[in-house]
């Protein structure tokens, strides 16, 4: 081979696809077709690796994979053009001050955007900063990757360096005192972090008493963690690159198996088209996170 190829765990982290779903695909579809190595594990060569995840991102768009796999690659790439000028909106249709911070990203400036990010902590708040800064700046870096205006390595240097801000931010809190005892996690497969940190963030500035046990927790496991910790809370947190029929289901295995003392909590931008379910409380906005916080201790005053 003149490249090297990728192991199937690392196509599955990279693209989003499990790995299920590559073995389906290539008896079904005749696609992947993956090389083999000494040991006659499967090896991926780069070029099928970038197909499959732009394949990911149409399906996200809600393309189907068969017909996705089927399209040649020119005409594939067409389905999602990069808009030009997106990351650079003028000063008079953004007075965020967001445009500049995914300019910085996008500019691979990773120093001048920590110091954008800490002053904008320091003269907004830290809830502020969640609320209005980190929430919609999240979204805006969603909306760009869907589009091709991020590559997958911007995407992921935002959400380290917003990880290390947010991290630090926390670090800083007192613990909490006043209850309740919030356990935040999120399902198999759900690897992104930040909606975590800003539903955490919020919870200790309320003075909960925060339990974070960071991404991709076995449902079993999560029932032993609420049951060791005796969490009052299971807060979850799903992002809108979750398959979104998945949603629903898991909440409501995940409440089953949950002590009956444990209240299930779920927010995030992908529960934003959940219908209300039994048993379990959906959080669309942070400002709602906030509310339930108070709500949770004036019925248990």
């Amino acid at each position: 081979m003149n490249t090297p190829g990728f192991n199937i765990a690392a196509v599955e982290r990279d693209t989003g696809l499990s790995k299920d779903v590559l073995r389906v695909w290539e008896r079904r579809y005749g696609f992947p077709v993956p090389e083999r190595d000494s040991h006659g594990e499967r090896l991926y060569p780069a070029e099928q690796v970038t197909r499959l995840r732009l394949i990911k991102r149409l399906m996200d768009q809600g393309h189907r994979p068969g017909k996705l796999i089927a399209t040649p690659a020119e005409e594939l790439s067409a389905l999602a053009p990069r808009r030009s000028g997106q990351m650079e909106p003028t000063a008079q249709s953004d007075t965020s001050g967001l445009a500049e911070l995914l300019t910085l990203i996008k500019q691979h400036d990773a120093t001048a955007y920590l110091q954008a990010m800490q002053q904008r902590l320091a003269r907004q708040g830290l809830q502020r900063f969640v609320q209005d800064t980190i929430a919609p700046l999240t979204r805006r870096v969603g909306e760009a990757w869907e589009d091709g205006s991020f590559e997958v390595f911007e995407e992921h240097l935002f959400t380290e360096l917003t990880k290390r801000v947010l991290r630090q931010a926390i670090a800083t809190l007192p613990p909490g005192v006043r209850g309740p005892r919030v356990l935040l996690t999120s399902v198999p497969d759900e690897q992104h972090i930040l909606g975590l940190l800003m539903a955490e963030a919020i919870f200790a500035l309320e003075g909960a008493e925060c339990i974070p046990l960071g991404t991709q927790m076995p449902l079993l496991e999560i029932r032993r963690a609420a049951e060791a910790h005796q969490a009052d809370i299971v807060a979850l947190s799903f992002s809108v690159a979750f398959p979104q029929r998945q949603i629903p289901a898991l909440l409501q295995q995940l409440r089953e198996v949950l002590p009956a003392s444990a209240e299930l909590w779920a927010g995030g931008s992908g529960i934003a088209r959940i219908s209300p379910l039994p048993g379990v409380r959906l959080l669309g906005t942070l400002e709602r996170a906030i509310s339930a916080i108070e709500e949770w201790r004036a019925a248990h005053a």
